[in-house]
């Protein structure tokens, strides 16, 4: 069974992600005093005397919205209620409860799900602020005054989400789920990827360059298994990058690499592969992800027998260490192909947490051993002991040798080739550790 969800709504400017910072513990939304900065809803786990619940930030209820941003800001926050379990509704106490308020209130109301109302900013110690009782005009109960930015009353609030949360099961614990992140620059069809695969509109989708700026979780299981799909914000060039806001973003996407077992890379095929793609590939790549080259709009190309094939010489030329990860053509527009997508990433996920048996591992050094001889340098020869597994995700092999400094690079890239030659290992990095030990020590 899927855990709990919370979700954080109310008005622009309120405090709802500083709310939501506190509790989960880290930065994740963006937290400025600009309205609207956080668009789109942000998912992160939280605990609280022992229960386990997923928490939604959501970007500001604007229920007058006319631009096509603000309103689809409203709409996703429209989500979020819809799936919560318990609504933690925020409202700022120095500004009374406003007509949008009322509003708001009026549309929880009628989700008859629980409700928390939140009055924040009372950042005074000691008795309680006459304004709160204004806020029982709102007929949704008590009211509690908070200070997110000085942590007052968070601990009574989480106590009130703890109450209402549904009966625990006991299946609540979470399952294997494959985390997918969904990498590339801004506006080659991130987004648009996700909605297809959720058959909802559950990020913003717009021509607005960099619409999405967090990176927005969405849980998704169908025949071939359980994902968390992570729609990350386009990591712009950093000469691009002036505004604090896309500064956040840009470190926003790179823990969202950071907590994902697979990255699928998407390139825009009406551009081919350019800098900026190689430069967040790369982030992947050193991140030690699996990783999936997506060249998506496949659908605005005109082809002919040879378009693919030289599509991909191409690619892999510009991506030169990337040879190791799988392309698939697709269009997020049309749907082409994306249903192949999930048997790629099971096996990519399989492949970078692979672990191989010591003994076989040692047989095929053995063996790339007789058949290409280390190096030699000033008359001293690279001796190999032998090799055995580390870790996983990547798979990480460290190899025994008498001198690290003979061991070089075109060796290890050889012994590389090998050893995915014997395993596989398609869409995962190989990481060597080479260190040295003494004959007498064998």
């Amino acid at each position: 069974m899927a855990k709990p969800i919370v979700a954080i709504v109310g008005k622009p400017n309120v405090g709802k992600s500083t709310f939501f910072n506190y509790i989960v513990g880290k930065r994740i939304s963006i937290v400025e005093d600009k309205p609207g900065v956080t668009r789109d809803r942000v998912y992160a786990q939280a605990n609280w005397r022992g229960r386990d619940f997923t928490l939604i930030d959501t970007g500001g209820i604007d229920v007058d919205a006319e631009d096509e941003i603000t309103a689809r800001i409203s709409d996703q926050a429209n989500i979020a209620i819809n799936i919560a379990d318990v609504i933690v509704f925020v409202t700022d106490i120095k500004q009374g409860p406003t007509q949008i308020d009322k509003e708001i209130a009026l549309r929880l109301k009628k989700s008859k799900k629980p409700i928390i109302l939140v009055c924040n900013k009372a950042d005074n110690y000691g008795k309680t602020p006459e304004e709160l009782y204004e806020f029982y005009s709102l007929g949704l109960g008590t009211p509690n005054a908070v200070s997110s930015t000085n942590a007052i009353g968070i601990g009574d609030i989480l106590d009130e989400i703890y109450n209402n949360l549904p009966p625990q099961e006991e299946n609540e614990l979470e399952d294997e789920i494959i985390k997918v992140a969904v990498i590339g620059k801004p506006n080659v069809g991130k987004s648009s990827l996700i909605n297809r695969i959720l058959g909802e509109e559950r990020v913003i989708v717009s021509n607005v360059a960099g619409t999405t700026r967090d990176a927005i979780d969405s849980y998704f299981e169908n025949e071939f298994g359980k994902y968390t799909f992570i729609d990350t914000a386009g990591i712009r060039r950093k000469s691009k990058v002036n505004e604090n806001i896309e500064k956040y973003s840009v470190m926003r996407s790179l823990l969202a690499i950071e907590r994902s077992d697979v990255c699928l890379m998407l390139i825009d095929a009406t551009e081919g592969v350019t800098e900026q793609d190689a430069k967040i590939a790369g982030e992947a790549h050193e991140a030690g992800k699996g990783i999936i080259l997506v060249i998506n709009k496949w659908d605005e190309i005109e082809k002919d027998n040879h378009t693919v094939e030289n599509f991909k010489r191409d690619t892999y030329n510009k991506l030169s260490y990337l040879t190791y990860a799988p392309i698939i053509f697709i269009s997020a527009k049309t749907g082409q192909r994306v249903d192949k997508l999930y048997s790629l990433i099971n096996d990519v996920a399989a492949q970078n947490a692979r672990r191989v048996n010591t003994s076989v591992l040692n047989d095929v050094l053995n063996e790339a051993i007789a058949l290409v001889q280390p190096p030699t340098d000033k008359g001293k020869r690279l001796k190999i002991y032998y090799m055995t597994q580390a870790t996983t995700k990547p798979p990480t092999f460290i190899v025994f040798v008498n001198n690290k400094e003979l061991f070089h690079f075109s060796y290890e890239r050889y012994l590389v080739n090998q050893i995915r030659k014997e395993f596989g290992l398609q869409g995962t990095p190989i990481r060597m550790i080479v260190r040295e030990k003494l004959d007498k020590d064998v």
